[in-house]
């Protein structure tokens, strides 16, 4: 089928950190990759991109998913849940519960729905093995609700990808521009639309794999700010994506010169 709207709703990812626009006024990210094809097959074409970063599903619940009903399109997909991996108090079943939430919902609100997994970080950084538990438990959920809604899955838990660190921004945690094209050749593939198959391709040469002193530097100059700041936002009583507004609130024709097809 065709698709005329499509709105994404979450967090980074789905807002498109770490893969700014080369003007750099504001990132990009793979929904805007699937966007831009999208619109190539369907004249007057629209896309809205609702997603905050920092939010966990709760927030995105309340915060995107009434915006996005009211939009009404055809195509919405829902990346999110890495912020509730990452949030104080994490409990397997108030996380399970807000995947369904957020996930019914997403159901409700348009005819065809994609949702994510989150991929494996235990390879790419030291602590990623303490959260490793959480990731499995999210992606159960995801992988339960999905099937519960008739959802289409993009799983990125088995996904080598996840292994090379060149698909990864700075911090890791956020995709690279080759990580976002990854998983725009991903969605494109389970919505069964033609793409460049080189998204999917590996990357040419040795893949990229983190030293100690790498991870040394990832710690002091990654890790420790985003503990701080995070300690700063509990004092406060902030959200670490207060201030920040939807990049794209509205349902627009798509014009993303930059974006490759």
């Amino acid at each position: 089928m065709g698709y005329r709207t499509f709105v994404a709703v979450g967090d980074s990812c789905a807002e498109g950190l770490d893969d700014p626009y080369p003007d750099r006024s504001q990132y990009r990210g793979w929904a805007d990759f699937v966007a831009n094809r999208l619109a190539m097959d369907e004249p007057g074409f629209r896309y809205a991109n609702l997603a905050i970063r920092g939010r966990r599903l709760d927030q995105i619940t309340v915060e995107q998913l009434p915006a996005a009903r009211r939009h009404a399109p055809d195509l919405i997909a829902l990346f999110g849940g890495g912020n509730d991996v990452l949030s104080r108090g994490w409990d397997a079943r108030t996380v399970a519960r807000r995947v369904d939430t957020a996930i019914r919902q997403c159901a409700e609100i348009a005819p065809a729905v994609v949702t994510f997994t989150l991929s494996d970080l235990t390879h790419r950084m030291p602590l990623g093995r303490r959260m490793g538990p959480r990731v499995t438990a999210l992606n159960d959920a995801i992988r339960e609700a999905s099937v519960s809604y008739g959802t289409t899955l993009v799983d990125l838990w088995p996904d080598q990808a996840a292994h090379d660190a060149r698909y990864f921004g700075p911090d890791r945690l956020h995709l690279s521009e080759a990580g976002h094209l990854r998983v725009a050749g991903h969605v494109l593939d389970r919505l069964g639309v033609p793409h460049d198959g080189t998204w999917l391709q590996p990357l040419p040469g040795p893949p990229g794999q983190p030293s100690p002193l790498a991870d040394l530097r990832w710690l002091w100059q990654e890790v420790l700010p985003v503990g701080l700041t995070r300690l700063r936002n509990r004092l406060t009583g902030r959200s670490p994506g207060d201030g920040f507004l939807p990049k794209r609130p509205e349902l627009q024709p798509v014009a993303f010169s930059e974006a490759p097809v």
